[in-house]
C-alpha cells in the first residue's frame, strides 16, 4: 500500500492537470473571439461540414441497388424537414430515425 502522502499528492496533481486541461480551451478561445477569420469560419463552417458529411456518407453508394433507398430516403426526409421547419435538431433526428427504421426493417440484408 502506497504512503498516504504520496497518494494525496498524486490525486492533487491529477486534479490540477485535469483542471488545467479543461480550462485551457477557454483561455485559448478568448483572444480568438475577436478574430475576423474565426467569425467568418463560424458562419460558413456548419454548412461546409454538413456538405462534407453528406459526400462522405453517399460516396460509393450504388444508387441502382435497393440498399441505397434507405440512405437516400433519409437524406430526403432530412432536407425536407429542414426546408419545412428550419430546425436542425428536428431534421437530424427525423433523418436518422428514417434511416434506422428503413435499414433495419424494410431494406435489411
Amino acid at each position: 500500500m502506497p504512503d498516504t502522502g504520496y497518494t494525496v499528492a498524486a490525486v492533487l496533481v491529477a486534479a490540477a492537470v485535469t483542471w488545467g486541461l479543461r480550462a485551457l480551451p477557454f483561455a485559448a478561445l478568448t483572444p480568438l473571439r475577436e478574430s475576423g477569420t474565426v467569425q467568418y469560419l463560424s458562419t460558413r463552417m456548419p454548412a461546409g461540414v454538413m456538405v462534407i458529411l453528406v459526400v462522405y456518407c453517399l460516396h460509393g453508394l450504388p444508387v441502382t441497388e435497393a440498399r441505397a433507398a434507405a440512405p437516400l430516403a433519409a437524406l430526403s426526409v432530412t432536407v425536407g424537414l429542414h426546408l419545412w421547419r428550419h430546425n436542425a435538431l428536428l431534421s437530424i433526428l427525423g433523418g436518422t430515425a428514417t434511416h434506422v427504421i428503413l435499414a433495419s426493417t424494410v431494406f435489411a440484408h
